[in-house]
């Protein structure tokens, strides 16, 4: 196993029916909030990568077939702050989007030493809050995405 993260990873965007989304806010940033992300591991298929975040982060038993895969993808440059946990000359992370809908703003169990603490936002909300862009385009993008799965 490298010691080495790899620049693939997940984004997962859970909300509720009504637009509510969790938002998880970085133990050593405070005041950085996210959906659940994290880095693929060797050998590991996306969606399996999805379940297992949303497990790690949240303590919320995900199972794959919940997950809705966006087929979509976004590129974008590692901050400088992070590069050290990926190879050198390693630069850029490809992260692939998901959504877990749940019927209620469940409570959550956050993961010791990632996040100090998370809350449920009416998704416009959750969208400012974001600290990365291709969280907060997610967000954005979940209305029209809910509505065209109902079709």
């Amino acid at each position: 196993m490298s010691r080495f993260k790899r620049p693939v990873s997940v984004l997962v965007v859970l909300h509720t029916a009504d637009l509510q989304v969790l938002l998880l806010e970085r133990a050593k940033h405070p005041g950085y909030w996210q959906s659940v992300t994290g880095s693929q591991e060797a050998g590991e298929e996306l969606l399996a990568t999805a379940v297992r975040e949303v497990n790690e982060e949240t303590g919320i038993d995900a199972v794959a077939a919940e997950l809705c895969d966006w087929q979509l993808s976004n590129r974008y440059e590692i901050f400088a702050e992070w590069r050290y946990r990926y190879a050198p000359g390693v630069r850029y992370n490809t992260e692939h989007v998901y959504s877990l809908q749940r019927v209620a703003t469940d409570a959550v169990r956050l993961a010791a030493g990632e996040h100090r603490a998370y809350c449920w936002l009416p998704w416009r909300e959750a969208a400012e809050r974001c600290f990365s862009w291709s969280n907060r385009e997610a967000i954005l993008m979940l209305p029209e995405r809910l509505a065209g799965q109902k079709k």
